[in-house]
């Protein structure tokens, strides 16, 4: 709702004159310069003074305007640089050129702290406020009234034109000194006076620290050779490891009367001799070594149905190797470790309960196997 405190539609009176201004509170520590502002445009060059009489021919004199551009004449040899004339009177100040761009506003200083509050007048008497007539001729200030108390800030009319400024007011007292400023720099160290009488000799200062260390003596004679220790107990046989792939590609097929088919492995074997594989079919490894192995396998296959990949320890399945794969599935990977007996064999197979099969495509990693022997 607007409130104009005319048509007595206000929870609140008209406004009261406002109270005197308390005290200037200290001043503030000077914040930092701001940057400067864009330098301004320069304004138009004055008139050219007139041309003074001729001197004798010595230091240059201040240069005319420059006339009109002749024909080139021959390049005469470059004469010595005269001594520079002293420098002429300034000319004429030319009007100002329009003011430039303020520059961006430098960050605020550090707000000094708020005088003290003055003491609040009581409040007069709200009188009904009448119509406002037209304004009469200034009479006489009278004596202020004590300030009434402050009512709600009503909303903000339109901001008037700006009046003429009015002359300066009495310059109020001097506030309280501002802090000290930095000191300045020290100044030069004065003459050295006369050495006074010598005092008495103070207590002994606590001992300084060690001093570095020095030198390190001549080495003294090697000592006989001692007696030759005991040999130490044989360290682990060194472990096996190896691996093979399958980059030239196989189409696997599995029919009801061969339900389990081995996966090849013909490219890119890295077996050491403990290690051995049935080439060219290479199928089938065979481990010299006993021992626990880390064997890890992965196909990447094209299947035409439901397909499982299992681990075979010679004629045996081995539980927690088998990964079941649908359609569509790209990679199928598994690791386990075994128990391995010397001459046991190892192969990764694939089976399905109908006619099915698994292809490997050519030219790209489709197979790996690998042996890591952990103990």
């Amino acid at each position: 709702m607007y409130c104009d405190g005319i048509n007595n539609d206000c929870p609140f009176g008209p406004t009261g004159p406002t109270g005197p201004e308390g005290p200037t509170g200290p001043t503030g520590p000077t914040g930092p310069t701001g940057s400067d502002g864009a330098t301004g445009s320069t304004g138009p060059t004055g008139p050219t003074g007139p041309t003074g009489s001729d001197g004798a021919t010595g230091s240059t004199g201040p240069t005319g305007p420059t006339g009109p551009t002749g024909s080139d004449g021959a390049t005469g040899s470059t004469g010595p640089t005269g001594p520079t004339g002293p420098t002429g009177s300034d000319g004429v100040t030319g009007p100002t050129g329009p003011t430039g761009a303020t520059g961006p506003t430098g960050p605020a200083g550090v707000a000094g702290a708020t005088g003290a509050t003055g003491p609040t007048g009581p409040a007069g008497v709200d009188g009904a406020t009448g119509v406002t007539g037209p304004t009469g001729p200034a009479g006489v200030t009278g004596a202020t009234g004590a300030t009434g108390p402050t009512g709600p800030m009503g909303a903000a009319g339109a901001t008037g034109a700006t009046g003429p400024t009015g002359p300066a007011g009495v310059t109020g007292a001097t506030g309280p000194t501002g802090p000290a400023g930095v000191a300045g720099a020290t100044g030069a160290t004065g003459p050295t006076g006369p050495a006074g009488v010598a005092g008495a000799t103070g207590a002994t200062g606590p001992t300084g620290p060690t001093g570095v260390a020095g030198a390190t003596g001549a080495t003294g004679l090697t000592g006989p050779t001692g007696a030759t220790g005991a040999t130490g107990a044989t360290g682990p046989a060194s472990l096996l490891g190896g691996s093979a792939a399958n980059t030239s590609g196989a189409t696997i097929v599995i029919t009801l009367l061969n339900p389990t088919a081995n996966i090849p492995f013909p490219n890119a074997q890295n077996l050491p001799a403990g290690i051995t594989v049935n080439n060219p079919t290479a199928t089938i490894f065979t481990i010299a070594t006993t021992g626990r192995y880390l064997i890890t396998y992965s196909v990447y296959p094209t299947l035409s149905l439901l397909t499982t990949f299992q681990l075979f320890l010679n004629a045996t399945a081995v539980a927690g190797s088998q990964v079941n794969a649908a359609i569509g599935i790209g990679l199928v990977y598994n690791q386990i470790v075994l128990n391995i007996t010397a001459g046991d064999t190892i192969r990764v197979t694939a089976s399905a309960t109908l006619a099915a099969t698994v292809g490997l495509a050519a030219g790209t990693t489709a197979a790996t196997v690998s042996f890591v022997q952990l103990s």
